[in-house]
């Protein structure tokens, strides 16, 4: 209401210089006067009536135009709160979604915890079996025939055997019947793992390491030794044989660290293998025996095709003789069909006659 304040203000003060103006032209001091009162009360209330109406329209303006103002807040809230309802909403979806997988990954990774540990457990038991060296040993064991049955097959007597008894009266693990020239080889199951432990675990002293380390070596040679003065036997076996080391962190400390050993199972004849080597070698062997079971069916099938080539070639003979029997009979059936048709003329044309003959004795008679 301040503009509305102003404006009477200005209305007011132009009414006074007006008047001022008036009753300076004016002649006549008191009917001037006279005048100039009624005319100020008239213009006073054509101003108060203006004034008014200016304020009803003002006031109308403003409401009409408070009205829009209204309007349009209200629809722009309205839309506002729409998306802000639809982002809502979509942020609660993805929310939970979210939540969802989480539930989820959190499931798996408690089963994974049950599983780490049961496999705790399992590792505390394995640990427990591999401290015995007589458990160790079929542990070994275990593992090789696991090998060799995934490789060539449950019970695949003709490829391999386990504990099989040499001529000398030492049994085998295993022995494998590879092609010659290598013959049959014999695979035993070797884990030298006390000594490996000491030297590994940093927590015992260095002498303590040492010292295993030493013995670790003296352990390995043994058993190559053994394999070698039991498993490898001139003309019954192959001149080599395998020591199957069941842990791939003790064959790899050999072939990383000890490389003379290495060397000695070498001038001894002797394979060291893990699970991982010892696959890919018999895999090999596999191959080889395939390869030749392979060859075998192929001299037989050469043969058999050479065979089915003669025999095809005595067939081509006998159907030219055949081909050639069949022509001529065709010229004679030919033959005789060129008789028959002449042979049947002659009926006919006796047949024609006989009719004739008839006609005209008929005739005669008449």
């Amino acid at each position: 209401m301040d503009i509305i304040g102003i404006i009477i203000l200005c209305l007011v003060v132009i009414l006074v210089v007006i008047n001022i103006v008036l009753l300076i032209k004016l002649k006549s001091p008191k009917d001037n006067t006279m005048d100039f009162l009624e005319r100020l009360s008239r213009f006073e209330i054509n101003i108060n009536k203006e004034i008014n109406d200016f304020k009803d329209n003002l006031n109308k303006d403003m409401t009409l135009n408070f009205d829009k103002v209204n309007d349009k807040l209200e629809n722009k809230l309205n839309e506002i709160n729409n998306k802000v309802n639809t982002r809502i909403d979509e942020n609660f979806d993805k929310t939970n979604k979210t939540f969802i997988n989480v539930l989820e990954r959190l499931s798996k990774i408690d089963e994974a915890q049950k599983k780490i540990d049961t496999l705790s457990l399992d590792i505390i038991s394995l640990e427990n079996i591999l401290t015995d060296k007589k458990t160790r040993g079929i542990f070994g064991e275990v593992n090789l025939y696991n090998i060799l049955k995934n490789v060539f097959g449950e019970r695949n007597d003709s490829i391999y055997k386990t504990q099989f008894t040499l001529s000398n009266g030492y049994i085998a693990d295993s022995v494998v019947f590879a092609p010659k020239p290598l013959g049959m080889i014999a695979i035993d199951s070797k884990f030298p793992l006390e000594n490996y432990r000491i030297m590994v675990d940093k927590k015992k002293s260095d002498d303590a390491r040492t010292m295993a380390f030493k013995q670790f070596k003296i352990d390995v040679k043994k058993h190559i030794d053994a394999i070698h003065d039991k498993y490898i036997i001139e003309g019954e076996t192959s001149n080599q044989a395998m020591m199957f080391i069941p842990a791939e962190a003790i064959f790899a400390e050999i072939n990383a660290y000890h490389s003379d050993l290495v060397e000695y199972a070498y001038r001894k004849r002797v394979w060291l293998t893990s699970p991982t080597t010892l696959i890919s070698t018999l895999t090999m062997i596999m191959i080889i025996i395939q390869n030749i079971e392979r060859d075998k069916y192929t001299s037989i099938i050469h043969e058999e095709l050479n065979r089915l080539g003669i025999e095809f070639s005595r067939f081509k003979d006998r159907f030219d003789k055949l081909s050639k029997s069949v022509v001529t009979v065709n010229k004679d059936i030919e033959a005789f069909s060129v008789t028959t048709e002449k042979i049947k003329k002659k009926f006919d044309s006796i047949s024609n006659v006989e009719i004739k003959e008839k006609e005209i004795k008929e005739d005669y008679k008449n």
